[in-house]
This record gives structure tokens, C-alpha cells and sequence, in this order.
């Protein structure tokens, strides 16, 4: 054959392929509110820059009528392209197509595509459509899925690998997804679960729909499965390419910097009215960390989880950092079991990728009750110990108000390896709060006191006089500064700039043993 007949074989074999499902399921997919797999990824790389592999992939399977039955690309898209300019690799679940079902060849294209990613050295990301392990094809689809999975693994660390949920995505399908590093979630078109309604309602009576069994805002309130949520396709897009903006490449790489903001040093003043007069009064912390930051460039993780802690990442002089902070607003900003969860993930995360660490610090103690005790409070608060110790990246501290007891300590202390930590003059660093304190330290001449309340009172005075302020803790160097609030942006820039080139010997070992 001459080669401008095989260049017209390859094209309309190419075509055919490119057309999915067909017409028609592309149509039922847009009755939805759901963008089709080649869609999305145009709009998620950069225009004319996406390149696919394994587009003419066919499945393998002869049983149950499917040997004459063609299913494009066997399902899935997969290839690489820039993001802003940044090379990023992906694989999209193609609904049209036997509902996105997971075969033989379909899992073979996404580990094929994730050694690429792991190879170049470059992020991942997985849109998940599917209808789930393709019945038809038994044990090798299971084995797919198993050979995903350990892909998965073997990423983590190395590269960022993004999540989106897009449609179904149910039964083993789901553990993928729950070892990357984030996952998005569109609002009533996408669904997270081990078993779906049916099944439930056939094993244990319980009746319920997908969408609060498994919907985006169970997994982002409820859950802690689901970074970020967002309205729809198109939003959610738009927000990968957002994160992938603060995110390095690979763990060996730093992460992108912007062009340098200037002006943006100065003295703050509106720092001096955040936090109230009243030791028991709330703030909301979003409003130093948003005068902390680059303006507009802080993007919280699971901003609906765990509300007492925020977790997030921003930009300082046009430098990535991970912030963690206690939000006084909700349970005072005590660290209980989801908070501890959702803080040692995301500064785990950090560590993976030389993300600097900014801990914001105004924690009165873990959550109090046998509730908390018997959830596995202790287990979950050594998680942030334990995170916080291992990371080796810049960790700044810095002490708002609060910062009692071991609380204190997990949110990243001296001692659990703060390169520096500052203090607001309103910052009180003690093993509790002074009414608590007195009542242990002075007890005696409390209970002896000719008016026990008044003398209570007098020492609640004392013990605050002498350790509800920052410079006890300053004089014993658990603090390495007292600073004017103000000046708080210069102070953590800064220290940025002096730690870049910071560098930690570890002892040889395997990995450590995080309390799980």
C-alpha cells in the first residue's frame, strides 16, 4: 500500500477510536452534568499540548459476547501534556465506553502511564469514571486493579498523584484514589463507596442514595476522603491546575516559584486587632494567615473536615509553604482525632515534596471526654508527633495565644525540631491554663484559706503573672523571640530565605513506624 493509504488507514482507525461511545453516550453523559474524559483532559492541559498513548489499546476478552464487540482505547485515555507549561501526565475514565469499566487492557494503560510519570519524574493525575472491575473479564480485572494499586504505592513520595472523581467510583476502585495525595470531588455527579445502596439495603436494611451514601459533601464533612469539592466539570478542572501550582515535581525538586511580590513586607497593622482582649475569646486564624500569605494565594485542604485545624497551602514572597493552624472558632481549636489525622497527612505531605512548614499555634489542649479517649486520642495525636518529628523540611512556629500542654508540642514545638519559633507578646506557654494550674499548684493553700475563693482568684493572678506569657518560655530558649505581630510576614520570610538550603542527617533505617 502507498503511504498516503496508510496515513488514511491510521486516521480513520485514530477517528473511531477518538469517538468513544459514540454520539449518542456522549449525549446521555452531557444530560448529566458530566463532561466526556477527552474533554476534561483539554481543559486541563494547556491547548495543543496533550499527547496520547495507547489510543488504538484494545481489550482482550472473548467470553460473554464481547469478541466482536469494539470498546475504543478499551475504555480509558491516557497521555501527557503541560500544565501551565509544566509537564504533568493523567488517565481519564471514558463513561462512553462499557461505562468506564475496568478491564485487562484498560489497567495495563494506566500503570503504563504512571511508569511513565514515575520515570519523568513528573505529576500524575487520575480522573476516575467507572462503573468498576468489568465482570466480564473476572479475576483480570481484579489483578488490574491489585497492579494499580501497588503502582500507586510506589509513586507515593516520589511524585504528586491527584485524584478526581468525576462519576462512579466504587468497590476496589476506591484505594487507589485513597493513596494519592489529594482527592476532588464534583457535587451530585461523583460517588465514593466500598458498597453501593443495593447491597446495603440487602445486608443490613438500611436504605439510602448514592449521594449520601458516598457524595462529594459526605466525603468532604463527613469522612475526611475528599480534599476539595467543586459545582461542576469545569470547576473542578480548574482547580487541578491551581494545586498543581504550588506542587513541585517530584520529591527532589522545589517547589515553582512566582515572580517575587514587592512591596508586600511593610508593617501590618491590622495584625494588632485579630486577636481579642479576652483570653477565652474566639478569632477566626483565616485572618492572620491571609495577611500572612501572598495576597489570594492560600488554598485550604479539606477546608469542611476537622474545622478546628486548617491545613493548607499558600504562597510567602512568591515562595510555596504548607500552613498548619488551630482555629479558635471551632472547639476552641483543641486538637481531637480527625484534626490530628488531617494535620499529620498534609505535613507528611509537605515533607514528601520540600514544602516549608508554618505552624500557627493558639491550642488550649487535645479535646477533653471519654469519647475522645476511647476513639484513640493518644494514637491519634502521636500521628502529628510523629509527622512533625520525621519532617525534614523548614518548620516555623509561631505562637499566637495559646499553646498549652502537649498540645503545644504537637503543633511542632522546639523540641520536635521548630528550626525557630517565635511568639506574639499575647502568646502563653504553659502546661495548662492558669485556673486549672493553680488549682494543682496551689491546693493546699487554697483548700487551708480562710476564703478559698479569693485566694484562688490570687493565685489564678500569680501563675498567669508568671507563665501566661511568652517570656518564661523565651528565657528557658523554648522560644527563640517575642515579636511585634505586626511584623510578622518579615519575620517568617525571613526565615524562609535563611532555611532554603536547610539539610538534616536521618539515621539509615527502612521507614519508621507511624502510630496508625
Amino acid at each position: 500500500m502507498k503511504m498516503d493509504e496508510l496515513l488514511k488507514e491510521m486516521l480513520r482507525r485514530e477517528e473511531a477510536a477518538r469517538a468513544g461511545g459514540g454520539q449518542r453516550a456522549i449525549e446521555k453523559e452531557h444530560g448529566k452534568g458530566k463532561m466526556t474524559a477527552r474533554e476534561r483532559l483539554d481543559m486541563l492541559f494547556d491547548k495543543g499540548t496533550f499527547f496520547e498513548v495507547g489510543l488504538l489499546a484494545r481489550h482482550r476478552c472473548r467470553d460473554f459476547g464481547l469478541a466482536e464487540k469494539v470498546l475504543p482505547g478499551d475504555g480509558v485515555v491516557t497521555g501527557c501534556g503541560l500544565v501551565e507549561g509544566r509537564e504533568v501526565f493523567a488517565f481519564a475514565q471514558d463513561a462512553t465506553v462499557m461505562g468506564g469499566s475496568l478491564g485487562a487492557a484498560h489497567g495495563e494503560k494506566i500503570c503504563n502511564i504512571m511508569d511513565m510519570a514515575l520515570k519523568a519524574r513528573v505529576p500524575i493525575v487520575g480522573i476516575n469514571d467507572s462503573a468498576g472491575a468489568r465482570v466480564q473479564e473476572g479475576a483480570a480485572s481484579l489483578s488490574a486493579y491489585g497492579r494499580i494499586f501497588r503502582k500507586n504505592v510506589a509513586c507515593s513520595g516520589v511524585i504528586p498523584q491527584i485524584s478526581v472523581i468525576m462519576g462512579n467510583c466504587a468497590g476496589g476502585a476506591v484505594y487507589s484514589p485513597a493513596i494519592t495525595d489529594f482527592i476532588v470531588m464534583v457535587e451530585n455527579t461523583s460517588y465514593m463507596f466500598i458498597t453501593g445502596p443495593k447491597v446495603i439495603k440487602a445486608v443490613t436494611g438500611e436504605d439510602i442514595d448514592m449521594e449520601r451514601l458516598g457524595g462529594a459533601k459526605v466525603h468532604s464533612k463527613i469522612s475526611g476522603n475528599c480534599d476539595f469539592y467543586h459545582l461542576n466539570d469545569k470547576e473542578c478542572i480548574q482547580s487541578i491546575r491551581r494545586l498543581l501550582s504550588f506542587l513541585p515535581s517530584n520529591s527532589e525538586s522545589a517547589p515553582p516559584r512566582l515572580p517575587p511580590v514587592e512591596g508586600h513586607l511593610h508593617l501590618d497593622e491590622e495584625m494588632l486587632h485579630i486577636v481579642p482582649d479576652s483570653r477565652k475569646g474566639a478569632f477566626d486564624m483565616h485572618q492572620i494567615i491571609s495577611r500572612l500569605v501572598d495576597r489570594d494565594e492560600f488554598l485550604e485542604i479539606k477546608p469542611h473536615y476537622a474545622k478546628n485545624i486548617i491545613c493548607g497551602l499558600g504562597r510567602i514572597d512568591s515562595r510555596t509553604v504548607g500552613i498548619v493552624a488551630n482555629q479558635p472558632r471551632f472547639l476552641a481549636g483543641t486538637l481531637d482525632c480527625n484534626a490530628s489525622d488531617k494535620a499529620a497527612r498534609f505535613v507528611r505531605f509537605c515533607d514528601c515534596f520540600n514544602i516549608p512548614l508554618v505552624s500557627l499555634v493558639d491550642v488550649p489542649g487535645y479535646m477533653p471526654g471519654v469519647i475522645h479517649e476511647h476513639s484513640g486520642i493518644i494514637r491519634h495525636g502521636a500521628k502529628m508527633i510523629f509527622a512533625y518529628s520525621e519532617a525534614t523540611v523548614p518548620k516555623i512556629t509561631i505562637i499566637i495565644r495559646k499553646a498549652y500542654g502537649g498540645a503545644f508540642q504537637a503543633m511542632c514545638s522546639k523540641e520536635l525540631g521548630a528550626d525557630l519559633v517565635l511568639a506574639w507578646p499575647t502568646a502563653e506557654v504553659a502546661v495548662m491554663g492558669a485556673e486549672g494550674a493553680s488549682e494543682i499548684v496551689y491546693a493546699k493553700e487554697i483548700l487551708n484559706s480562710d476564703n478559698p475563693e479569693a485566694t484562688k482568684m490570687a493565685k489564678v493572678e500569680e501563675y498567669r503573672n508568671k507563665f501566661a506569657n511568652p517570656y518564661d518560655a523565651t528565657e528557658r530558649m523554648h522560644v527563640d523571640a517575642v515579636i511585634d505581630p505586626r511584623s510578622t510576614r518579615r519575620y517568617v520570610n525571613a526565615a524562609l530565605k535563611t532555611l532554603i538550603h536547610k539539610s538534616e542527617l536521618t539515621l539509615p533505617k527502612k521507614h519508621g513506624n507511624i502510630p496508625l
